[in-house]
């Protein structure tokens, strides 16, 4: 599987674990996503179901007892876009395939600031995505969060997850790069951004992006993939980032690749650092979803803004 393929399996995986679909529906989209059937079963079988099983269960499993979240927020907002030391809008600019839609948040105040790219999970530019942008936005970075399915008319385009996500497996990773190279470029061009200071930080199949991104823009200085996959080994010795890779200790699919990337990254020197937080799943960080790890959470987000602060903010512009 490729990462995009890998991210929208575990997900599927995490709803029904948490009982939000049923085992026909976990079946029919692992085989959609993973694009041969048989293929899709084995995957199924390595992560300990079993599809003939799952196929008879028309109903979503009763969840098991969650542990008290400490501030699930449904919502998806901790930042409110009338914050009055941050500005907000839509924005678009001119990619590769057509118009690319994205969010930019900065501060308010006029001064150049370092400008980071925000890049979403597989459920599109929603809501909680935005609120990253707004939460860097007010530790002092200009963010812009573009929306990976402008060309197929934006997140906003599609009322059904299944459909959108379909719809992003047919997009080709290139084309992905294509949009994420136009945006980190919209972005250094602004009068508000320090173009020699620029990031990136992305989650689940963002985090696989910002990998990948990370290989492809000698002009990134720091960049944080969240429980990301990762990019191929050959392409790493291309990142002149400074990267904090984190993960979930429970995100056993994704982090089966770490010990190869780590391997070519000391190989290639490339400066990096590795949190693994116990306890916590695949998309741990993102508050609005049934994964959210408050204290994992809470900790990330604060040493990420460590991170950029340090390469960042300390870059000269």
């Amino acid at each position: 599987m490729n990462a995009l393929q890998e991210c929208l399996f575990v997900s599927a995986m995490d709803e029904y674990r948490h009982g939000q679909i049923s085992g026909r529906e976990l079946v029919r989209r692992a085989r959609l996503f993973v694009g041969d059937e048989e293929l899709a079963d084995v995957a199924l079988a390595e992560a300990g179901f079993s599809a003939a099983e799952l196929w008879t269960r028309d109903e979503a499993p009763v969840p098991p007892q969650l542990r008290a979240q400490g501030g699930s927020n449904l919502e998806g907002v901790t930042i409110r876009p009338d914050d009055p030391s941050i500005t907000v809008r839509h924005v678009s600019y001119t990619g590769e395939a057509g118009t690319l839609m994205a969010y930019l948040a900065r501060p308010r105040e006029e001064r150049r600031y370092p400008g980071v790219v925000v890049i979403h999970e597989n459920k599109g530019l929603v809501e909680h995505i935005k609120d990253v942008a707004r939460r860097l936005a007010k530790a002092g970075y200009v963010a812009l969060a573009p929306d990976l399915l402008s060309r197929e008319g934006g997140t906003d385009h599609f009322t059904e997850l299944t459909e959108l996500q379909s719809t992003l497996m047919r997009i080709p990773p290139e084309a992905f790069m294509a949009d994420l190279g136009a945006s980190l470029d919209h972005l250094k061009g602004q009068p508000f951004v320090a173009p020699d200071r620029l990031g990136a930080t992305g989650f689940c199949f963002g985090g696989g992006l910002v990998w990948r991104l990370s290989t492809k823009r000698q002009d990134l200085k720091a960049t944080v993939p969240f429980y990301g996959a990762a990019p191929p080994a050959e392409d790493v010795p291309n990142i002149k980032a400074v990267v904090l890779a984190i993960y979930g200790e429970l995100d056993q699919r994704i982090n089966a690749g770490i010990p190869a990337l780590e391997v070519a990254l000391i190989a290639a020197g490339i400066r990096y650092e590795k949190i693994v937080y116990p306890g916590a799943a695949h998309a741990f960080h993102n508050d609005t979803g049934p994964n959210y790890h408050p204290e994992a959470a809470r900790d990330a987000w604060a040493r990420a803004l460590a991170h950029l602060d340090g390469h960042l903010k300390g870059a000269s512009g």
